[in-house]
């Protein structure tokens, strides 16, 4: 079971991007994903969540309106758009496969002017 993010960048307040997370070892398509961030001296926390068909999604409140997750099953892959990009959004994050309790090893976003 592997999991890897990719699309981590330093970015300007307002701007946008895309994580990849790319999955290999395990039925991608069976399992619920989601997407956490943990930013320095902080715990991790849940970003946003989606169904295995990717019809039911979550989102934490700080990033409702601003970030869509979605999935492409036949590519194995679950994907964090994330738009108009504040600094207090400066983390690592990370994938994660909740019944496999499998993590990635993350990517660094950050944003800064």
């Amino acid at each position: 079971v592997q999991l890897v993010e990719s699309g981590g960048a330093l970015v300007q307040p307002g701007g946008s991007l895309r994580l990849s997370c790319a999955a290999s070892g395990f039925r991608f398509s069976s399992y619920f994903m989601s997407w956490y961030r943990q930013a320095p001296g902080l715990e991790r926390e849940l970003v946003a969540g989606i169904s295995r068909s990717g019809g039911a999604t979550n989102y934490a409140d700080s990033v409702k309106g601003r970030f869509t997750i979605s999935r492409d099953n036949a590519k194995n892959t679950v994907y964090l758009q994330m738009n108009n990009l504040k600094p207090e959004d400066t983390a690592v994050y990370y994938c994660y496969a909740p019944r496999l309790a499998q993590w990635g090893p993350g990517t660094q976003v950050t944003v800064s002017s």
